[in-house]
């Protein structure tokens, strides 16, 4: 099984509620779909970008997605006392149920 491990931090200087980081999250999640539908000419303008640039620019925007559901993660963690931890392995058996993941 192929694995990325990817480490966030928990952003200083921020209170972040369940909402707040939630509008957010779709903030960024629409960021992500405009780059994508800019760079492969959904929006009709015409881009002249070589492939590393398109996808640097997505792989950002990816990135501060990833960035925010970190985020909200550690509200859930810090203000609802939800244990992420052993929700992953709760979330990692159902996608082996499903065959998304090997036995």
């Amino acid at each position: 099984m192929k694995t990325k491990t990817l480490s966030l931090p928990k952003l200083n200087q921020l209170n972040p509620t369940l909402e707040s980081t939630a509008l957010k999250l779709m903030e960024e999640a629409g960021e992500l779909a405009q780059a994508i539908g800019k760079y492969r000419g959904l929006s009709g303008e015409k881009v002249h970008m070589d492939n590393d640039t398109v996808f640097g620019e997505i792989a950002r925007e990816l990135l501060d997605v990833a960035q925010t559901a970190v985020t909200m993660m550690f509200v859930m963690e810090d203000q609802y006392g939800i244990n992420i931890e052993n929700l992953l392995k709760d979330h990692c058996t159902k996608l082996k149920s499903k065959g998304y993941l090997c036995q």
